[in-house]
């Protein structure tokens, strides 16, 4: 564990070369690197908005492996008094742990 950071936190993950984040559910943090099971954070709201209305899924969350010269930066995803986290957000509109959505993607229709 390193500052609270460890397996099964939520996390935005910054990344480098190309640079991109990702937020998801932390699955391993070594030297080799970090395994997310999440989404890309530019398709988070539309996630969100999907799972809200809970209809047709196009879009789901996916298991990311990182090498470790790409991690710029992992942050909690923490509440704070001016910003929601999105794991408060999905439980403010869909109720329930977004652990649970993320890990289980059945309901992708392809």
């Amino acid at each position: 564990m390193v500052n609270g950071i460890e397996a099964g936190s939520l996390v935005i993950l910054h990344c480098g070369n190309p640079r991109e984040k990702m937020w998801g559910v932390l699955q391993r943090l070594d030297a080799t690197g970090v395994v997310i099971r999440g989404l890309d954070l530019e398709t988070v709201e539309d996630w969100l908005r999907q799972e809200r209305a809970d209809g047709d899924r196009s879009i789901g969350p996916t298991t990311f492996f990182v090498p470790m010269a790409r991690v710029l930066r992992i942050d909690l995803d923490e509440s704070t008094m001016v910003v929601e986290s999105y794991a408060d957000r999905y439980s403010a509109a869909c109720g329930g742990d977004v652990r649970d959505a993320l890990i289980d993607d059945g309901g992708i229709d392809a």
